[in-house]
């Protein structure tokens, strides 16, 4: 398996002098270079500062997208308006490069909405400083509306502590503590309603951004997150991601070559939840950032699947046990069991360790390169070697590149190889029959990009 002559390792930054003698495992990976700046972020996570909006965002009684939008201490006004000036106090710390908004709309009548009603998305911006990344977006959202066991039951008390406040402070503690760093990309924090009658605030948003073809290269939502308690058991050390395989706006002729040739586990979705696997690994590593392969639970959706349909890549966020009896449910004590979405059933120690693996996320994909564009597997010759290209990538600082490859029945990257600044490459003695194999983009301080899949090519 020899690699490209040209390539000197004198010339290599950080470790890839030690890539070219070998091949990285996940395990190695852990000991990639390591940006002091988001190990400082993920230590200053203050899980007290979580308990304080989960338990302000509790205290509006319901937070039901048909409660009343104008009574200033209870309904989902009162914590629309809340959300927002939380957000425009952490916008104060950024030096002007946060700016928050109310996304507002009419959501006509549909089955879960009976009259013409407002939905508001709160929304804040913190803008890249990178010329070449700055229009690259990330998004980290929460749904702040609530509800009881009547989903059409705007009156009744529904605190919604775990659904989803734990998901909404996720997103406010991770404005907090980046907003006063500078990012390369740009990076969105989002509040959004009527998430509970038909994920509209989340669809809204997304549909909005595709007519202004926003680059929004992975999108987290964050939708209960507040427990390690469950009806099955208790894991405090991990959290769910969902990501599908198979992008839900695939094309006939995408599915065609899917068909032919693999992918299935290979979508822009997967490769995301990989590389907040990864991340989580490096940054947070004694707690699990599990990977679940499949769009969402059973019988159950979220706001990252209206990011899907619009060709967006996105994963969900879930605590690993849930517990029914604290979700959907009226406030009561029935045969001696205490049911609703209470605030005592919520833990700021296990949301604080889900709120570090968002952030290291988010923090790692603003400051890397984008995911090489136009990866592709040259198909035009019979060989047992592999050709891959890719085109450039547009950042000044831009390193090199690492072919990645594993099993086709492993879960995660076992290989890498560190090849240079270049646009193609040739794996020796590894046959694309045998093996899946991608290429990410590096940085001159370490940071990798997701990794792209390669499409097949006959030229």
């Amino acid at each position: 398996m020899a690699l490209t002559p040209l390539i000197r390792k004198s010339a290599l930054p950080f470790c890839a002098a030690a890539l070219l003698a070998g091949v990285l495992t996940p395990a190695a990976e852990a000991g990639a270079p390591r940006d002091a700046e988001i190990e400082k972020m993920v230590r200053q996570v203050d899980a007290r500062n979580l308990g304080r909006v989960i338990t302000e965002l509790a205290s509006f009684g319901t937070r039901h997208t048909l409660s009343s939008q104008d009574d200033p201490v209870r309904g989902i006004g009162a914590a629309r308006d809340w959300i927002y000036d939380e957000f425009s106090r952490i916008a104060a710390t950024s030096g002007g490069r946060m700016t928050v908004e109310k996304q507002s709309f009419v959501q006509p009548v549909s089955p879960r909405i009976p009259a013409p009603t407002v939905i508001t998305n709160v929304v804040a911006t913190l803008r890249g400083t990178q010329d070449a990344s700055a229009g690259r977006t990330y998004v980290v959202s929460g749904h702040y509306d609530s509800r009881c066991s009547d989903v059409m039951n705007a009156t009744c008390d529904a605190p919604g502590a775990d659904d989803d406040a734990s998901g909404v402070a996720v997103a406010i503690e991770a404005a907090r503590v980046m907003a006063t760093r500078t990012f390369d990309a740009t990076v969105v924090f989002m509040a959004v309603a009527g998430e509970e009658q038909g994920l509209y605030g989340a669809a809204h948003f997304a549909q909005q951004a595709k007519q202004n073809n926003v680059d929004i290269q992975g999108m987290f939502t964050n939708d209960i997150v507040g427990s390690a308690d469950g009806e099955n058991g208790r894991d405090a050390k991990a959290v769910r991601v969902f990501s599908e395989g198979v992008p839900t706006s695939e094309t006939p002729a995408q599915a065609a070559v899917r068909q032919s040739v693999g992918g299935e586990n290979d979508g822009v979705s997967r490769q995301l939840a990989r590389f907040v696997h990864e991340t989580a690994t490096q940054y947070v590593p004694r707690f699990d950032a599990r990977l679940y392969y499949r769009r969402d639970r059973y019988l159950r959706g979220g706001d990252q699947i209206p990011f899907l349909q619009q060709g967006y890549a996105a994963v969900r966020f879930t605590e690993v046990h849930e517990d029914y009896r604290h979700q959907h449910q009226d406030v009561r004590v029935e045969d001696g069991v205490q049911y609703g979405d209470l605030l005592r059933f919520v833990e700021t120690d296990y949301v604080a360790r889900v709120t570090q693996v968002n952030l290291a996320a988010l923090a790692a994909l603003a400051r890397a390169p984008r995911s090489p564009g136009r990866a592709a597997i040259v198909t035009s010759r019979l060989t047992n070697d592999t050709d891959l290209r890719w085109d450039a990538n547009p950042e000044p600082d831009i390193s090199g590149y690492e072919v990645v490859w594993r099993d086709t029945t492993e879960p995660l990257w076992t290989h890498s190889r560190f090849v240079g600044n270049v646009t193609s490459y040739t794996v020796e003695g590894l046959s694309k029959d045998n093996f899946q194999f991608g290429v990410r983009a590096v940085d001159e301080q370490g940071h990798r990009s997701p990794v792209s899949h390669p499409a097949p090519a006959t030229s």
